[in-house]
């Protein structure tokens, strides 16, 4: 028997389209003639329950097996997953230091390869496994560019593991879908075809256009203005060629409001007296400009809009005045009433979907969007990435609604469209991609919670919506003339709600009527008075706003538009205010500024959108993937040079709104060099900065440092400082000269005392170091000095910390080691009164692995650290260095207990 691997792009994703494949009451499909030359299969029914899963060797993909039927003959099918991208691109060896490579070399000399996406997932190796000996090969990724170079990341790992194909028979498809619901998987795997190269490609262009241009820009003028700059506060001055013009737009409007100049204006205001017995129609009105105000009497007064608007001269506007307020009367002089319908809404795309979200729901478009692929991968709603807002003629429209038929908050509205007939939806843009964004299936808050619901909520009544009808309504308008003055009234009486009823946010507000007159009838005038005014300043950009701006000019697409939003707000470039508007930082501000005043073309959208247009040609297959990535490699290379030679400029606005480094932070320890204080700059990235030798020392981020009891290293003479995560996170002394600059080989930049192989000095790991890890195989449990009374023992590579001895009066690491598991043994010094030890004895020396008296005293934890040396897990990447080997007489390397479970083990959840 056959077998054929399938592979999507989400766990949970395989095990939907797997259990739809598989279960009972579906057949299994076989290939369509008309895609392949394979002929149909007969239909073949499984037996329910027949599927079988387990867990894939890299523990976070499973495997769903069953039989059934492929190509007219019985097959073992293997479902199993990805999770996103298995390769991603980056330069090769000393490229990626930046301290060793001129950045101009990364347009074109600097190699690139394609490295595992995460390597702690081993996807490589387990689509291998999975996949050998396999015949076939069916692609379920994610139907668009991104997912289309998956397929070929997926195929590069499996196909020199399959077996090969005989007498030229197809052996890789693609299925391609919309929604995970019986009818549109089961049409996919009716209907395979095959993965597009053209878009693949495209998508491999872009990546090197981003990674090349982005690090050059990126590490040039980082290096440049945090080596000059103590508050920039951002840990990384990054460069995008769609971020970059994405905070233009933000920083563009703070521009236009720190230009504005308020103008004062004058507007008359006039107001009728309408007595009750007017005749009125039944029907609510919305005036348009001035708002219908009613008496507690049983007269009402109608304020009336000015036809001349405004006038900003003073004098004129009172000379109007004068020839109106005199008068008693208001004379009607023309009335209309004219029937109108408001549309209803196009079919629901990303953009609009984002838009909505940051406008109304309060969602930031990343959040949004990966909301709403959770409510994808679960069934909820089709695929939420596509740029179109027309449904195919042969779209059923009907099915998705009767889904909707039983809902409690729109079951009325949804059973009536059924009766009465649907509406056809309007005619929008047909990208070629996704059908618009549809509800698939019906849910509720207590299934989805509050903040999936609310997402889901507004895409289905969206999609009621656009089957409903226009909002009709009648405009009524009424002219009159004071004196040689013109006003008028309008307002908008509802007909039929149409759409409105599922969207009431759209509806006519409720108001009271217009008055039923003729042209000549008379009003007594009330009041006629002028109102100063002044002209207000656009407000900040709101996310909404920003994504129509991207959308317009082609920066970003319907997936990347929230990455970019989301990076301008990483990086500190702009901060989300109220009302989700983005308001520029000082940094932001410069930075654009410096751009303008150097190359325009760097911040303007132009050039981006011209990149994307000559990608989506490659996408297309007219346009090659080389001589793109080529000219526009030049382009930029050129435009990069220039940007260095000119850097002067962009660092006088830099000087203006940054302080120098030796003018910022606190002093905090002395420079082995000078014997000086060098000064701490708290702001991103933390640094010690020695403004009489002009260094500059990079420190860990995200956690504290202080003074480390004026401990000096032995090395160079430099004052040690502490960095710490917290009280129950983890801590180690660092020497800022080894740290930026490892003396040893098997050291890295970065490194603390923690990690450090000198074999005598006191703060080493050679010194402190206990045992392996028991959760990463790089690690080394070490000894925390500074952590009693509640001691602590760390490992040096990722996040584990145990808590242990508490309340003892002193801990040290011994020179002597565990006979089971050499492990160095610790000497432990407890409080009398609070001794844990039998006898009243209060010295223990032991194994933390091994000593039954320790194991009761341990308890493990995840600190609470995301410092990036700190994360660790199974399967961690090699190449951390360890001090094996250069431990003291007496004391060999630490290594985990053989042939059993450690202690610390047995406490780790």
């Amino acid at each position: 028997m056959k077998t054929v691997l399938m592979v999507a792009e989400k766990p949970s994703l395989a095990q939907s389209i797997a259990k739809i494949l598989s279960r009972g009451s579906i057949r299994a499909w076989g290939l369509c003639s008309s895609h392949s030359s394979l002929e149909q299969p007969s239909p073949r029914f499984s037996s329910p329950g027949s599927m079988s899963s387990h867990k894939g060797l890299n523990g976070t993909c499973s495997v769903h097996e069953y039989t059934g039927t492929f190509a007219g003959q019985p097959v073992h099918f293997k479902m199993t997953s990805v999770c996103g991208h298995v390769m991603t691109l980056d330069f090769l060896g000393k490229y990626n230091k930046w301290d060793k490579v001129d950045p101009a070399e990364l347009f074109s000399q600097a190699p690139t390869e394609k490295k595992e996406a995460n390597p702690k997932l081993n996807m490589v190796k387990f689509l291998q496994v999975e996949g050998r000996g396999c015949d076939y090969i069916v692609l379920w990724l994610d139907c668009d560019k991104e997912g289309e170079n998956i397929c070929f990341e997926v195929l590069d790992a499996v196909l020199p593991v399959m077996n090969q194909a005989h007498g030229g028979e197809k052996t890789v498809f693609r299925a391609r879908f919309s929604s995970i619901t019986d009818t549109d998987i089961c049409n996919a795997m009716a209907r395979l075809g095959e993965p597009d190269h053209n878009e693949a490609l495209s998508v491999d262009a872009r990546q090197e256009l981003d990674l090349r241009i982005g690090c050059a820009f990126t590490r040039f003028q980082t290096k440049y203005f945090q080596g000059k700059y103590g508050n920039l506060d951002s840990s990384l001055i990054s460069f995008g060629p769609c971020q970059t013009p994405t905070l233009g737009f933000c920083v563009e409007r703070h521009d236009k409001i720190q230009s504005f100049k308020p103008e004062t204006y004058w507007v008359l205001q006039a107001k009728v007296h309408c007595p009750f017995s007017v005749h009125a129609g039944s029907f609510q009105v919305l005036l348009s400009s001035f708002f219908l105000q009613v008496n507690t009497d049983k007269d009402r007064s109608l304020l009336l809009d000015w036809d001349r608007v405004r006038v900003f001269d003073r004098e004129i506007a009172q000379m109007f005045l004068n020839m109106t307020k005199l008068e008693k009367e208001a004379q009607v002089e023309a009335t209309s009433r004219k029937e109108k319908a408001k549309q209803r809404p196009l079919a629901l795309n990303t953009v609009e979907m984002l838009r909505v979200a940051s406008s109304s729901l309060g969602m930031g478009p990343q959040h949004a969007m990966q909301t709403a692929e959770r409510l994808y991968t679960q069934g909820y709603i089709s695929y939420p990435r596509t740029e179109t807002t027309h449904y195919p003629e042969n779209f059923d429209l009907k099915g998705p609604l009767r889904q909707q038929a039983n809902h409690p908050a729109w079951a009325d509205t949804v059973k009536r469209l059924l009766a009465e007939g649907i509406n056809r939806p309007r005619k929008g843009h047909d990208a070629g991609d996704h059908p618009p964004i549809t509800p698939m299936r019906s849910a509720t808050e207590a299934e989805l919670g509050s903040e999936a619901w609310r997402l889901y909520e507004y895409i289905t009544r969206h999609f009621i919506a656009t089957v409903s009808y226009d909002c009709k309504y009648l405009q009524s308008s009424i002219s009159f003339r004071i004196g040689p003055e013109h006003f008028t009234c309008t307002g908008k009486t509802v007909i039929s709600p149409g759409f409105t009823e599922i969207m009431p946010w759209q509806s006519v507000p409720l108001e009271e009527n217009l008055p039923t007159c003729q042209k000549g009838d008379t009003f007594p005038v009330s009041e006629v008075k002028m109102l100063e005014k002044q002209t207000s300043p656009p407000d900040y950009l709101t996310e909404a706003e920003l994504i129509t701006l991207m959308e317009k000019h082609g920066i970003g697409t319907d997936a990347s538009i929230p990455v970019h939003i989301n990076n301008i707000c990483q990086r500190n470039y702009v901060v989300v205010e109220s009302g989700r508007r983005l308001k520029p930082t000082n940094l932001g501000i410069v930075l654009v500024h410096g751009y303008y005043k150097i190359d325009a073309e760097l911040v303007l959208p132009t050039i981006r959108s011209a990149v994307e247009k000559q990608l989506n040609l490659i996408a297309q297959g007219k346009a090659d993937y080389r001589q793109v990535l080529g000219h526009t490699l030049d382009i930029f290379k050129r435009k990069f040079h220039y940007f260095v030679d000119s850097i002067a400029g962009m660092d006088e606005l830099m000087e203006v709104s940054f302080s120098p480094l030796a003018a910022t932070g606190k002093p905090l320890s002395r420079c082995g060099k000078c014997h000086r204080f060098m000064k701490y700059i708290q702001a991103k990235p933390s640094r010690l900065h020695c403004s009489h030798c002009d260094e500059t020392y990079t420190l860990p981020q995200n956690g504290t440092i202080k003074l480390y009891k004026e401990l000096r290293c032995p090395l160079d003479d430099f004052e040690l400082v502490l960095w710490s995560s917290g009280s129950r996170g983890k801590s180690y002394p660092l020497c800022p000269y080894c740290s930026n600059h490892p003396p040893f080989r098997d050291m890295k930049k970065g490194m603390g005392c923690n990690e450090c192989t000198h074999p005598t000095c006191q703060h080493s790991l050679s010194m402190l170091g206990i045992g392996q890890c028991v959760e990463c195989e790089n690690g080394v449990l070490v000894l925390d000095p500074t952590s009693g009374p509640k001691w602590k023992v760390a490992c040096n590579k990722c996040n584990v910390v145990a808590h242990c001895f508490e309340n003892a009066h002193r801990v040290r690491v011994s020179a002597d080691t565990c006979s089971a598991c050499e492990a160095a043994l610790l000497d432990v010094d407890f409080n009398k009164a609070k001794s844990p030890l039998p006898g009243d004895e209060t010295q223990h020396t032991g194994c933390v692995f091994c000593d039954p008296i320790f194991q009761e005293l341990v308890e493990l934890k995840h600190a609470a650290s995301c410092h990036p040396m700190h994360r660790g897990g199974p399967g961690r990447r090699q190449g951390r260095g360890r001090a094996r080997g250069r431990r003291p007489a007496g004391k060999p390397s630490a290594r985990r207990p053989k042939d059993k479970m450690s202690a610390l083990a047995a406490y780790f959840v």
